[in-house]
Order: structure tokens, then sequence, then C-alpha cells
């Protein structure tokens, strides 16, 4: 009994020596915060024992670090969530350890009501997905397998001045025109396609990345802008067509998901939600919603004179004149384009 309550003794101290010589880290994190807030994000050892180095990333981006801790500016990340991880090295070995934080605007979106400034003729075989205006003319992607077109518009009367069919196989969806080219995307089949602005020639096609699917696509002067279903919106290369970043659509109170037809004007995202009579106005920089226009007056407006299928001919297309700022809204089978002027509340 002497000798096994010996090698008892001996086997409790190695192992209360091995738990003291443990590493043990806890990687501090506000998990919820504001825009332009500074958070401080520190990596503890729980027993105070001395490191080699520590290194810091949030989103997979090094970040300078000050010993044990770095202090960031949530303005340079957005609202959203973001992954923090952080390498913690020590005598002989290496230990990744994972936390995130969300960022919240730090105020509320301002309200928006619209007044109709001119009503203008809209085809009502046309599932709008795409709007834009350029150089006078709209022009127009239309959805639904075997019903997909891309079409040049006149204004003024609704006439369809051009226009080439989808394949068969592919449900469009949005679209956008940059240095004379027209970009147009497909629903679930991962892949969109590249024409020539005055024939609609296709002339290339290319792939998706990280980005779920093709719904609304618009582009700031540079990049293409593109949705895919989700709160997050993709900036793209528009000679690779390669995601380069993301932002993520936040109100003061939650993400937005289900982003669908964009248009960016003056440093704004304006986003139709999927199924809802909204637009959102969204910071193209941090993702903040700073703005949201109701409006579904325009869907009464439309039953005045036409029945809508519910949950299917919904609102959906915004197109910006850029050189007037006159606004452009229609709907999936509308037969009604309107341009509308927004009011704030």
């Amino acid at each position: 009994m002497k000798k096994i309550a010996f090698f008892t003794s001996i086997l409790t101290f190695f192992l209360l020596a091995s738990c003291s010589d443990a590493y043990k880290f806890t990687l501090n994190v506000p998990k919820k915060t504001t825009l332009n807030e500074e958070i401080t994000i520190t990596l503890k050892e729980e027993n105070d024992k001395a490191l080699d180095n520590v290194q810091f990333y949030v989103n997979g981006k090094e970040i300078d670090a000050t010993g044990n801790s770095i202090t960031i500016n949530t303005n340079d990340f957005g609202v959203g969530k973001h992954q923090v991880s952080s390498l913690a090295f020590y005598p002989g070995k290496t230990k990744k350890i994972n936390n995130s934080f969300e960022v919240f605007p730090s105020e509320k979106y301002q309200a928006y009501s619209y007044e109709i400034i001119n009503t203008y003729p809209h085809d009502t075989k046309a599932y709008t997905q795409g709007l834009e205006y350029h150089n006078g003319f709209l022009y127009e992607t239309t959805g639904r397998r075997g019903q997909s077109t891309l079409r040049k518009v006149e204004l003024e009367t609704g006439k369809v001045l051009q226009k080439i069919d989808l394949d068969n196989e592919y449900f469009g969806e949005g679209m956008t025109i940059l240095n004379n080219k027209i970009y147009w995307l497909t629903w679930e089949a991962n892949k969109g396609f590249v024409y020539n602005l005055e024939t609609f020639e296709r002339e290339k096609e290319f792939s998706y990345n990280q980005s779920k699917q093709g719904w609304g696509l618009t582009n700031n002067g540079k990049e293409l802008i593109k949705s895919d279903g989700s709160h997050q919106i993709w900036f793209l290369n528009p000679e690779t067509q390669k995601e380069l970043r993301y932002i993520q659509a936040y109100n003061y109170k939650q993400k937005i998901p289900k982003l669908n037809e964009l248009e960016y004007y003056q440093g704004k995202i304006y986003a139709n939600y999927y199924l809802k009579p909204l637009i959102s106005i969204i910071d193209a920089k941090t993702g903040a919603v700073e703005g949201i226009a109701n409006l579904s007056g325009l869907v009464e407006e439309m039953e005045k004179t036409q029945k809508l299928v519910k949950d299917d001919e919904v609102l959906n297309g915004i197109a910006f004149d850029k050189e007037t700022g006159r606004l452009f809204v229609t709907g999936k089978n509308w037969g009604k384009l309107f341009e509308i002027k927004l009011i704030k509340e």
C-alpha cells in the first residue's frame, strides 16, 4: 500500500507540473460595436506565461501588433461580422486562436417616401432583372429560363430597339454597362457573359468565384459591383471578373439579406429587397444602410390597372440618369416604368 501511495503521489506531482506548463489562450474581442469606434483585441495567456511572438489577422489580413494586442478602427473594415485570428508563438510550438466581432451603423437609417415625376410605358412581358440608363436609352435584362433577354429600350415609348435572347438553359439576372461592354449575370449557373454594347455580340463568359449566385449588377466606373442573394455585395475586376473584396449590408439592428437589383450613384449603392417594395441606400465603402425608401405605393398604383402576381411580379429595377439625377424604377412584368423623386420623411 505504501508503494501504491508513493507512486500515486509521484504521478500527481508530474500531472500538476504538466498542467502548470500548459499554455492556455483567450482571444478577447468585443462581440458587438459600432462604426467609427476603436476596439482593442488582446491575446491573453491565462497563466501570464511569456510568448515569443504574436500575430493578428482580421478577415485573413495581418494587422501590425504591439505586444499581445492590437487596436483598430472599425471604419477600416465596415459594418458586418469580421473574423479575427491570432497566432501565438511560444517555446517549440504555435497555436491559432479564433474569434469574431460584429459592427453596426452608429445611426438609424433615413426613411424616404417618393413623388412620381413621370410615368412611361413598360413591356408587361419583361420580367425585369437588370435596368440601366445609358446615353439616352434604357438597357434591360429579363429573367426566367427560355424567356431571358437583353434589350435596348426607348424611354418615352417603351419600344424595344434591339434585343437578343439568352440560351434557354440560363436564367438571366442583373446587368451593367462599363467601358462599352455589357456584363450580364445568370442566376444559379455560376456564369456571367460579356457583350459588345453596340452589336450585342457575346464576347466572353466568366465564372463566379467566391460569390454564391448571380443577382444584381452595377459598377462604380472602375469595378463591377455584384449581389449574390445574401447580405454581401462583391466588387469585381472588370477585366478578369474576379471578386476583389466585399462589403456587408447592415442597418442599425441587423444584416440585410436577399439584396437584388443594384444601382450605383454618387458613392451609394441602391438595392432592391427581393419580394419587398423597398430600396436600401447603402454606403459603398462601409456597407452601412443609410436610407430606406418605401415604394409600396407604387405597387398599389400598378394594381389600379394591372393585377400583379403576389411574390412574383414585384418591384425590381433601378436606373439613374447620371447626368441629371433622374431616378427610374419598375417591376417584373409591370406595364409602367416610373420616374420618381425620393423625399426624406
